[in-house]
């Protein structure tokens, strides 16, 4: 760092802000083809066709008696209570700083920081953690994070972020020094047994001062795709998300969504900014594959087969005249479908594809494409079902590690 003639540090001051959850814009990107009417419909028509009657599955019936009804309320209430209490020794909020260095007017450069908070939760008991990439700036940033006993750890890795290119908003922490206290790790859900309409419970750092703070509601749908970004990060298009009405606030990214079990089955990553109630999480079978990778081998190593997509549905598949109804639609648009020089590039994927199977995994609403690529590492060899122009082919892509951001 320079300084100036007086001898004085110029460094800025800090600016602090929460991380958020990002916003998510409820339709489709411009370069997907979909009308916007049809759009629409998906994401707030049907959602909220789903949490209609996810809601009145959960109210009790007329005939109860009071008595009943009270004891229905206070044993949901203690079940929230003790799954915040389980699952919350497990979650961390997160303090970053990142600097960066920028010329002044005078031709000198000083230091600029920017503060911002997140949420994380430990996955082993030495200390790994799992946060959203867009709470974890890139360059230089020093991390912390603060356990809900109080507990803080100054000394934090960024074991690495993944890539713009796969669809998912994910990063790994490492604490240090764990030598003073045994850590406890959260229990992980297998998201595809997840249905609408299931209870769940959110855990996060609201507003990047309330600690562990704790909401509860539904899942009001899976499957959704959309656009989110923020003013430090951009945008991007995330695939294959839950719904909830869990309340998810700034500052609660890279929070879990947890299930009766007190099991996660989602990473809290994004809200919609013209609604209120409705959030995202992405399911966290989607990112098992690379938690095994970084337990096994204590980096980031992300395959990545290098495509843009939607996920079918019945209306969307009727819109675009599919004989297909489920799997991955490569949808043309203003940017490229098929990454240029990617795996997918390379086995001669073409736009308008529908991949369907990954070595035989069906693609549909409980296992979507980032899901089923999850399950594999880099250089492995997979099939891919595709249908092209009413006909299935077979094409075989090997994968490749995920560029750098």
């Amino acid at each position: 760092m320079k300084h100036d003639s007086s001898g004085e540090n110029r460094s800025k001051p800090v600016n602090f802000s929460t991380a958020p959850s990002r916003i998510a814009k409820i339709r489709p990107s411009s370069r997907w083809t979909i009308p916007m009417v049809l759009a629409t419909c998906l994401i707030l028509g049907f959602g909220g066709g789903w949490l209609g009657a996810a809601v009145n599955n959960q109210q009790q019936p007329d005939n109860l008696s009071n008595e009943v009804k009270q004891k229905y309320i206070s044993n949901e209430s203690e079940l929230i209570a003790e799954i915040a209490d389980d699952v919350g020794k497990s979650v961390v909020s997160i303090d970053v700083i990142a600097s960066e260095e920028l010329p002044d007017l005078f031709g000198d450069s000083e230091t600029r920081s920017r503060a911002s908070a997140g949420t994380g939760f430990i996955i082993s008991k030495d200390g790994m953690i799992v946060t959203n990439r867009h709470v974890i700036p890139s360059g230089n940033v020093k991390v912390s994070v603060t356990l809900a006993d109080g507990t803080k750890y100054d000394d934090v890795e960024v074991i690495g972020r993944s890539s713009l290119s796969s669809s998912l908003d994910v990063a790994f922490l490492k604490i240090k020094d764990t030598r003073s206290k045994k850590l406890s790790k959260a229990a992980l859900g297998d998201s595809s047994k997840v249905k609408v309409g299931d209870k769940v419970v959110a855990i996060g750092n609201a507003l990047g001062q309330f600690q562990n703070t704790v909401t509860s509601g539904i899942i009001s749908g899976y499957g959704r795709d959309l656009v989110a970004g923020d003013s430090s990060s951009g945008t991007e298009a995330l695939n294959d998300l839950f719904q909830t009405d869990a309340a998810i606030n700034q500052g609660n990214s890279g929070g879990p969504l947890v299930n009766i079990n007190g099991e996660v089955i989602g990473i809290n990553t994004a809200i919609a900014g013209s609604a209120q109630n409705i959030g995202f999480a992405i399911p966290i079978n989607d990112i098992k594959g690379l938690i095994s990778g970084v337990l096994n081998n204590g980096k980031l190593v992300q395959p990545y087969l290098g495509v843009r997509y939607i996920s079918l549905t019945d209306d969307i598949a009727f819109q675009l005249n599919l004989d297909v109804k489920r799997g991955a639609y490569l949808a043309p648009g203003d940017q490229p479908v098929i990454l240029p020089g990617s795996p997918a590039d390379k086995a001669g994927l073409r736009e308008k594809d529908v991949i369907a199977k990954v070595n035989g995994i069906e693609i549909d609403e409980s296992t979507g494409l980032a899901s089923a690529l999850s399950r594999f590492q880099v250089d492995d060899r997979v099939t891919l079902t595709v249908m092209r122009n009413g006909k299935i082919k077979k094409i075989q892509v090997t994968l490749e590690a995920a560029p750098a951001n």
